[in-house]
C-alpha cells in the first residue's frame, strides 16, 4: 500500500520564490523611504529658500524708500544677506533682484550647497535609485504702498506746508502756527477763517480717524486740547529720555466752509517729527517753545492764543500696515507701507 503524504509540498520550481519576493519588498520600502526623505528634504529647502526670498525682498523694498539710494549693488546684496541667514547652511543662491516695476521688488531664490558650493540638494538618497539631484526655488515680490486711511493725533497739515522730496530722508525745521501771524498754509495765518486746525473729535479721545480723497470736519477755535493732556505727556516723557517722538498725521490740499462747518479734503499721510508745540498754556499744553530748544528764534511760537506745533517731515517706513493706517491710494509724502505681495 502506497504511504499517504501528509501535508503540502511546494513544487521545486518554487523553491526561492518568497525569498525574491521579500527581497523586491525590502527595495521597495528603501526606495520609498528614501524618496519620503528626500522630498521633505526638498520641501524643508523650498520653506527656507521661500523665507530668504521673503525677507530680501522686504529689505529691498524698505531700502528704496527709505530714501538712502537703491542702487541694483545694494539690493543685491540686502537680498543675498538675507537669503543666506534664512539657510540652515548659510548659504542660497539669489539669481535675480528685479527693481524694474515702480515700487516693486522681486526676489528670486535658489538652491546652493553651503558645503559643495554645488547648486542642488547633496546626498539625496534617491541617487541611489538614479534619480537626478534636485534645484528648488522660491520667489517674492514686495511692494510699496502709501497710506490711505488712519487715525492719529486730531491735527491735519495743509500740503503747502510739506516740505519733503523725494530726495532727502529728513526736511527742514519749521513752525507749523495757525493764528496769529503768517504760516504755510495762508497770509492770514488761519487754516480756516475762524478756527485752529484740529480735526473733529466727537468721542474725545484725542483720536480722529480720515481716509484719502474724503473730507474731514473741523474744531475751530483756540481751546487747548484737554482730551489729548496723556498723549502730550507721553510726547514729553520719550523726549525727556532722549527718544524722537514721531506721529503720522493727515494732510489735505483743499479747504471748504468755515468755524464748524469747515472740511478738509484729505490727500495723504505724511510723517512729522515733533520737537515742540504750544497747544495752550501749561504743561503738557506747552513744551520746547522756546528759542533753546529750538535753536531758532523764528522757529519758537510767540505768547498769547499764538498756536504751534515745531518739528520736521522726515520719510518713515513701516512693515505695519496699523502703524500708517490702511494701504490704499493717498500720495506718495515720504510715509510707506512695505507689503508682500506674493
Amino acid at each position: 500500500m502506497r504511504r499517504l503524504m501528509h501535508g503540502s509540498k511546494k513544487p521545486s520550481n518554487e523553491r526561492g520564490a518568497a525569498g525574491a519576493m521579500v527581497a523586491v519588498m525590502v527595495l521597495v520600502l528603501i526606495g520609498a523611504g528614501a524618496m519620503a526623505v528626500d522630498v521633505g528634504q526638498i520641501y524643508a529647502e523650498r520653506a527656507e529658500l521661500q523665507n530668504g526670498a521673503d525677507a530680501g525682498a522686504i529689505a529691498v523694498a524698505q531700502i528704496c524708500a527709505s530714501g538712502g539710494g537703491c542702487t541694483q549693488a545694494q539690493a543685491n546684496a540686502a537680498a543675498a544677506a538675507l537669503a543666506n541667514s534664512n539657510a540652515r547652511d548659510n548659504a542660497s543662491t539669489v539669481k535675480s533682484v528685479d527693481l524694474s516695476v515702480a515700487n516693486q521688488v522681486t526676489v528670486k531664490t535658489s538652491t546652493l550647497d553651503g558645503k559643495s558650493g554645488a547648486g542642488f540638494l547633496h546626498k539625496m538618497f534617491a541617487s541611489a535609485l538614479n534619480v537626478a539631484p534636485a534645484t528648488v526655488g522660491a520667489t517674492a515680490v514686495a511692494g510699496l504702498s502709501f497710506p490711505g486711511a488712519g487715525g492719529a493725533f486730531p491735527l491735519a497739515f495743509s500740503n503747502k506746508c510739506f516740505d519733503l522730496t523725494g530726495a532727502v530722508a529728513t526736511g527742514s525745521k519749521q513752525k507749523i502756527s495757525w493764528k496769529p501771524g503768517t504760516t504755510c498754509t495762508n497770509p492770514s495765518g488761519q487754516v480756516v477763517p475762524g478756527g485752529w486746525g484740529w480735526l473733529s473729535d466727537p468721542d474725545g479721545d484725542c483720536y480722529a480717524v480720515t481716509s484719502t480723497g474724503n473730507v474731514v470736519g473741523t474744531d475751530p477755535g483756540n481751546d487747548k486740547p484737554s482730551q489729548c493732556a496723556t498723549i502730550l505727556q507721553g510726547w514729553i516723557n520719550t523726549m525727556a529720555a532722549g527718544q524722537v517722538v514721531e506721529v503720522t498725521f493727515p494732510v489735505f490740499d483743499t479747504t471748504t466752509g468755515t468755524g464748524n462747518g469747515a472740511l478738509y479734503h484729505i490727500i495723504g499721510y505724511a510723517t512729522f517729527k515733533i520737537l515742540g508745540w504750544k497747544f495752550g498754556n501749561g504743561s503738557p499744553f506747552e513744551y520746547r517753545n522756546t528759542t533753546a530748544a529750538t535753536g531758532n528764534s523764528n522757529l519758537a511760537c510767540s505768547g498769547g492764543n499764538d498756536r504751534c506745533i515745531i518739528g520736521q517731515f522726515v520719510k518713515y517706513v513701516t512693515i505695519d500696515a496699523a502703524a500708517g493706517g490702511g494701504a490704499g491710494s493717498g500720495q506718495n509724502l515720504g510715509t510707506v507701507i512695505v507689503t508682500l505681495i506674493k
